[in-house]
């Protein structure tokens, strides 16, 4: 599985801290500390080497003794200040104390003995230096779903592990699925699985309520480039602007793998969704895509920017006289004009 950047940020900043308390230190042992390869070991000093402060110069930049890495010994020469205390304005303490109460009440973290301890005591420390100000800050997670497989999920999470459920989407359809979990997102009112779906051959987001049953495997997770991350641009909490489609029955995909509000069936076969849309680009495109089963999209300034973004790719294909493609059944611009065609 590819590794996450925010995973391997933290053992960069790691592997400086560690080094200027340890001194020089081998990079077997080094990448026996930090669980990684020794060819992971070298790929990090070669990224801290070119890491550093503001002006980017020589001086301004984290450095290594050459010579001890040419022998198998990191020494770190110049930390860059990087192990200093951190110092917190008001408003970021809050924020960290926001999230470590979040973090104490997910499933991951409860079930835990050690996890749950150093979340407890990293955030007494930080209320206690916060003050007054921590205490006006109020965490409430949403439900995320069955308790047991919420349970499931990080379990096989952790232990890299293949997963079986059974999901029921958006359009009230349950099916089975073998997957390998990638990541566990909460954001506005739900929480959602990013995963490799092995029944449609790729990257999949489920939103963690909908999953009915799950069952951890003995197969390990397989490693899944184009998995990505949890991908939500396209649907957040409830602040977001409300879209309304009308799709025809052979986009049914739509509300079976995007995390929807509503779902409803028309007559002849069409059907209704409702979604939030923080990123109106990623709607654009996905319509773009499927111009045909596009019965009508509302309200009518999103109909409106994709009619223009329509206009302007065949306008492109005309400049470079390149054929376009202006023979399907229906055009973008004709399928997203605001109301049913």
């Amino acid at each position: 599985m590819a590794e996450r950047a925010d995973d391997r940020l933290v053992r960069l900043l790691g592997l400086v801290a560690y080094l200027d308390g340890a001194g020089p230190v081998p990079v077997a042992e080094l990448a026996s500390r930090f669980g990684v390869s020794p060819a992971q070991i070298h790929a990090d000093v070669d990224a801290l080497w070119v890491s550093g402060t503001p002006g980017y110069w020589p001086d301004d930049l984290i450095d290594f003794d050459a010579q001890s890495i040419e022998s198998g010994v990191v020494r770190l020469t110049e930390s860059r200040g990087m192990t200093r205390p951190l110092r917190l304005g008001p408003s970021e303490a809050v924020a960290l104390v926001a999230a470590l109460r979040a973090m104490r009440e997910l499933a991951a973290v409860a079930d835990d003995a050690a996890q749950s301890e150093l979340v407890e005591s990293a955030l007494e420390k930080l209320t206690d230096a916060t003050g007054e100000a921590a205490d006006a800050v109020d965490v409430r997670l949403a439900a995320g779903g069955d308790p047991q497989v919420v349970a499931r999920l990080t379990a096989a999470l952790r232990a890299g592990r293949r997963l079986r459920i059974r999901y029921v989407s958006g359009a009230d359809t349950t099916s089975e699925r073998e997957i390998d979990p990638v990541r566990l997102h909460t954001t506005g009112e739900h929480a959602y699985l990013a995963s490799w779906c092995y029944r449609a051959g790729g990257p999949r987001t489920f939103r963690v309520d909908r999953i009915l049953a799950a069952m951890v495997l003995e197969e390990p997770v397989a490693e899944h480039p184009d998995a990505g991350e949890v991908d939500l641009s396209g649907v957040s909490d409830a602040q977001a602007p409300l879209a309304t489609l009308v799709l025809a029955s052979g986009a049914r995909w739509f509300a079976e793998e995007v995390p929807v509000e509503t779902v409803t069936n028309l007559p002849g076969g069409d059907f209704e969704v409702t979604l939030h849309v923080t990123n109106p680009d990623w709607l654009r495109r996905i319509l773009l895509e499927i111009p045909s089963q596009v019965r009508s999209v509302w309200p009518e300034q999103l109909a409106a920017d994709v009619r223009a973004a329509a206009g302007d790719a065949l306008a492109a294909y005309d400049t470079a006289g390149i054929p376009g493609p202006r023979q399907v059944e229906t055009s973008p611009t004709d399928a997203v004009d605001g109301h049913s065609t």
